[in-house]
């Protein structure tokens, strides 16, 4: 009796105007707002492309070689005559999914690997995190460079490479966040009525530590864009005429000096604006979804 009593006074206190919602807090976070405005921007911006753009991207011709930008051609012309607004655009939509899937193939095999390391402990989960901190040893940006060059130059040998360099620190998050929940009380309870393992840290421990791994999903995505711009910059990633973000920076890097800036300067804005969206938008994560900030009323 006492028990459900306490159930009946928590729910109700949940229920009450004082209990505001991880949404509600999302949208009162300044930060986050901005930072999830520029993530939808690009997004839509990359999506319409599928259906409408001013040009085709990959249109050589659309407009004079080299011309500056004008209210025909927003972002002005390459060297090829290409519309570099319309290049842009699309390029929002291949680096969005480059992102997408190295965070994926990063949380895909990360999580697993920390959560069984930090479940089963002893010599299994030693070795599985020395592994994981025989990826770490490597600067990002090299180990990428090199496991690029392993697979051969090209748009999903970039994918890849990014999201096995990403995979550490999933493993080390997922890695702490089981440590800290094994020993909890509903682990016992669970072990108490006979529950397997594999039940147990899946469907019980995770879901009660998935809280960085999110806030660290949007933070990874930031860097996935700009992991993948700099191999397509040196030529381990998108290939030309692919209209991707360092791509288009690679090719207009001989026009600099000549006085065509925009051929650098909007490909590279837009790269700069989506990861800053991208991390305003995972601090906020972190501070809507962190409960001790939650606690304090913020």
């Amino acid at each position: 009796m006492p028990e459900t009593t306490t159930i009946t006074m928590l729910t109700r206190e949940a229920k009450s105007p004082r209990a505001v919602n991880a949404f509600t807090l999302l949208i009162r976070n300044p930060s986050a707002m901005v930072g999830a405005a520029i993530v939808l921007l690009w997004t839509v911006g990359g999506l319409v492309t599928l259906v409408w753009s001013p040009y085709p991207p990959n249109l050589t011709g659309a407009g004079p070689l080299l011309a500056a930008p004008s209210p025909e051609h927003l972002f002005g012309t390459d060297n090829y005559g290409r519309d570099l607004f319309s290049r842009v655009l699309a390029g929002a939509r291949v680096s969005l999914w480059t992102g997408v899937i190295a965070v994926s193939l990063s949380v895909v095999i990360g999580v697993p690997v920390g959560a069984i390391a930090g479940y089963v402990r002893g010599a299994t989960g030693m070795v599985l995190m020395r592994l994981m901190d025989m990826l770490l040893a490597f600067p990002s940006l090299l180990l990428a460079m090199a496991l690029a060059v392993s697979f051969g130059p090209g748009l999903g040998s970039a994918m890849i490479a990014v999201g096995i360099v990403g995979i550490p620190e999933f493993a080390r998050i997922a890695y702490g966040q089981v440590t800290s929940l094994r020993q909890r009380e509903f682990v016992e309870a669970s072990h108490a009525i006979g529950l397997v393992d594999r039940v147990i840290l899946f469907r019980h421990i995770l879901p009660n530590g998935v809280v960085p791994i999110i806030v660290r999903c949007a933070l990874g995505m930031g860097y996935a864009i700009l992991t993948a711009a700099a191999l397509s910059f040196i030529g381990l990633g998108a290939q030309p005429p692919l209209a991707e973000w360092g791509v288009m920076i690679s090719d207009a890097r001989g026009y600099i000096v000549s006085g065509q800036w925009w051929m650098t300067v909007f490909p590279g804005i837009a790269i700069a604006s989506s990861i800053l969206g991208f991390n305003l938008f995972g601090d906020g994560l972190r501070d809507v979804l962190d409960p001790r900030l939650r606690t304090s009323g913020r």
